[in-house]
């Protein structure tokens, strides 16, 4: 996408922000705090994804070796495999709505204190 607007002046430093060492980097991801964010990310996201890849697994292996009872009425022209396949959505995306919660909750605050402690060292300088 073309734009109007001229490019920065070169050679000007004020510009854009300084940025973290690599060793600040590092100093971060061994900290307490961010070892504590990533567990909070880890104890959402891992149970779910295991449990949602069984509950997908179940729909697969039932529609190939279940034919019977999947292909059971449930109302009308509706069989199980159906009211399975449309689970697949719903759960889908109460997934991602219950980790959105969980991230504007949880991660979130976490994360922003650690990006803020950082970026004040770093506009100290160090």
């Amino acid at each position: 996408m073309a734009s109007d607007a001229a490019p920065p002046p070169q050679g000007e430093t004020g510009s854009t922000p300084a940025q973290p060492t690599t060793e600040q980097f590092i100093a971060v991801q061994e900290s307490a705090e961010f070892g504590e964010l990533r567990h909070t990310y880890r104890s959402f996201a891992f149970p779910l994804t295991v449990a949602f890849i069984i509950w997908y697994l179940l729909y697969v292996l039932l529609s190939n070796y279940a034919g019977g009872f999947m292909g059971t009425k449930v109302y009308g022209n509706i069989n199980v495999a159906l009211v399975f396949g449309l689970a697949q959505f719903a759960t889908t995306f109460l997934i991602a709505w219950l980790y959105s919660r969980h991230a504007a909750a949880k991660l979130d605050p976490k994360a922003e204190a650690i990006k803020s402690r950082m970026e004040s060292r770093t506009e100290a300088g160090g």
